[in-house]
């Protein structure tokens, strides 16, 4: 890089953006990579604290910042993520469509242990909508050695890095569970829990199921939304280990898989993970009747993008499954579920 003075600068080309800050008024671009320096520049670029510019000359073995930018975004983008054009050296990473968000988080790592090379994301399974910004990149220095852009491009064609999963399970049916709901000596709370949970991803509850604490009964109402194509049953009630709580008892006699009972969640720790041929099953606890965010709204997306939630996934969530019970609740712009 050749630093000279700007009134030198004339009929030379800047080798990177520069950006002007107006403070309440315009922070951007005013002169671009490439822009050949006129006598007109020379005010501007003093007001801008410009009492010198860089004049670039690259190596054959070098790479531009814009460049290296847009490589990098290139081969960082996986399903459904598009990417803007280099500007002041960086670019963003949009989803082209709603879902779930998968980022690589070990390829992430080694991306971001390349020399020069810097990637921030959102976290991993984060909801997101359509035009949603995703992640950015751009390189430290004004260039780099093309091998550094070379090796991101080599890492990034074994995985993916970003990518987006649709909701894929779109049929959901519910089951309330409890003798005092089911005889009505008290009105269900539960169902509308669920069908605001379910608006969320715009969808709705095809069917809700009333059962007392009777395992065959909830086993034989679980079989029936299953015959109906149902993808998703979600169970409210019956969770805990009271003798009249007998929800994980029904699920278990449909026939079902139980995955996890239990999750290191707070709230939501006597939730049920479970799988009856292809439908998911989710043993939600009376906590998410009190609660604004539980264990279910970070479970509920990565099943509605037809994953098979393990119990491996369940204890991951350990770390950073605390809920603060903030007076006001900014979730997902929390750190609930950002563990893993």
């Amino acid at each position: 890089m050749e630093k000279v003075k700007v009134e030198d600068a004339v009929g030379m080309i800047l080798g990177h953006d520069m950006t002007q800050v107006i403070p309440g008024e315009f922070k951007g671009v005013r002169f671009k990579k490439g822009h050949l320096v006129q006598k007109e520049d020379i005010p501007v670029l003093k007001s801008m604290g410009k009492d010198h510019i860089y004049l670039m000359e690259l190596g054959d073995d070098e790479c531009h910042e814009e460049e290296a930018a847009n490589r990098i975004a290139q081969a960082i983008a996986g399903q459904g993520v598009s990417y803007t054009q280099a500007s002041e050296g960086k670019v963003t990473l949009k989803a082209e469509y709603g879902g779930l968000l998968k980022v690589d988080v070990d390829l992430l790592y080694r991306l971001n242990n390349i020399e020069d090379v810097t990637i921030a994301t959102l976290h991993n399974n984060t909801v997101v909508e359509a035009k949603s910004k995703l992640a950015g990149t751009r390189i430290i220095p004004l260039k780099t050695a093309k091998g550094n852009i070379e090796e991101v491009e080599e890492l990034s064609r074994e995985k993916e890095l970003l990518r987006i999963k649709p909701f894929i399970r779109r049929r959901i049916g519910v089951i309330i569970t409890g003798n005092e709901v089911y005889y009505g000596r008290i009105e269900d709370k539960f169902a509308s829990v669920f069908k605001s949970k379910a608006a969320e991803y715009n969808l709705p509850i095809e069917e809700v199921i009333y059962a007392p604490d009777d395992p065959q009964r909830i086993a034989e109402a679980i079989q029936k939304l299953v015959e109906t194509g149902i993808e998703l049953i979600l169970t409210g009630g019956g969770m805990s280990v009271d003798p009249d709580d007998v929800t994980p008892t029904g699920i278990k006699a449909s026939g079902a898989r139980i995955e996890s009972y239990g999750a290191p969640v707070l709230p939501g720790s006597m939730f049920m993970v479970a799988y009856l041929g292809e439908v998911a099953i989710l043993g939600t606890p009376a906590c998410a009747m009190f609660n604004k965010r539980t264990i279910l709204d970070l479970i509920l997306p990565r099943v509605l993008a037809g994953e098979e939630v393990s119990r491996e996934d369940i204890i991951a969530l350990g770390h950073g499954g605390l809920c603060r019970s903030c007076q006001e609740c900014n979730y997902p712009i929390c750190p609930v579920g950002k563990g893993v």
